[in-house]
């Protein structure tokens, strides 16, 4: 290979050589190393594929009921179910918690199912906005809360994947965007003004990006993204907060979900995947707002 400034460079073509050398060995260093020139945008994805892949191989088995979660996370999941199904011939069943994991399901020509005929599922894997110490998480920033949490609670095996850029400390450290609350449209203003009165911060109701007005949830509803005050983590738990946020006329449900996963699966910076299990003992303890 030639070596940019050797004096044995002669014309336009040595010199092409030279670019087109040094540029592969660039590309070949990037993809030995899992990273990406532009702005760690596959990088994220192949961490992203790491937890997923992992999380299907350790939960996934024959003849069993999987729901299916939402996000980008997600569809690296879709991807594996898939692969496996079709390599070991696996009979499994996959109840959507959304419209779009329901088409990923379909495109996939994957058994679908639904809550009405499988009640009792197997497993959850779905992805997070933010997950805590304790496994306590925000979910929502798609719109899929309130469908989501109800497939969630019909397993006692609720795992989650994400890369490592969804795992904080405390609830607030990495996610800005706040906790999504869905209501009743009637009640939108009503149910803003009442937690900001309860709570502070502000909940304004969450805009639509491609159409006139506010996002409407595959329920046709309305979402609020509640930004709380860091005060709120010493004064309150998130068990107190939610109980107080369902329990105002208007709210449908909330994307605080608390005792609900069992493990969570990062992917982390240096291809390799990290899991937080409920049951670690460092888990346990004071789950403060």
């Amino acid at each position: 290979m030639l070596i940019v400034g050797s004096p044995r460079l002669g014309g336009t073509f040595d010199k092409v050589k030279v670019v087109l050398n040094v540029f592969l060995c660039f590309s070949n260093f990037h993809k030995t190393t899992g990273r990406q020139v532009m702005d760690g945008v596959f990088y994220n994805d192949e961490a992203k594929k790491v937890a997923a892949y992992k999380a299907v191989d350790d939960h996934v088995k024959n003849n069993t009921v999987v729901g299916i979660g939402s996000g980008s996370t997600v569809v690296y999941a879709i991807d594996r179910l898939a692969e496996r199904i079709g390599n070991e011939h696996l009979n499994i069943v996959c109840v959507p918690t959304s419209f779009q994991a329901r088409q990923l399901i379909l495109s996939n020509k994957m058994q679908i199912g639904d809550l009405e005929t499988h009640p009792q599922l197997s497993c959850v894997i779905d992805g997070a906005d933010e997950v805590d110490d304790h496994l306590i998480l925000i979910k929502g920033g798609g719109g899929c809360l309130t469908q989501e949490k109800i497939v969630a609670s019909c397993t006692s095996n609720l795992v989650i994947i994400a890369d490592h850029t969804k795992m904080s400390r405390n609830l607030g450290d990495n996610y800005k965007k706040g906790i999504p609350i869905e209501v009743i449209p009637l009640a939108y203003v009503p149910v803003m003004k009442k937690i900001e009165a309860m709570f502070g911060g502000k909940a304004p109701v969450r805009m639509a990006k491609s159409k006139a007005g506010p996002v409407v949830t595959d329920n046709g509803n309305f979402i609020l993204d509640w930004i709380f005050p860091p005060e709120i983590r010493t004064r309150h738990s998130w068990e107190e907060v939610n109980h107080k946020l369902i329990h105002i006329p208007g709210v449908v449900e909330t994307g605080l979900f608390i005792n609900m996963a069992q493990q969570a699966y990062f992917g982390l910076q240096d291809g390799t995947c990290k899991i937080k299990d409920a049951r670690d003992p460092s888990l346990q303890g004071a789950k403060t707002a």
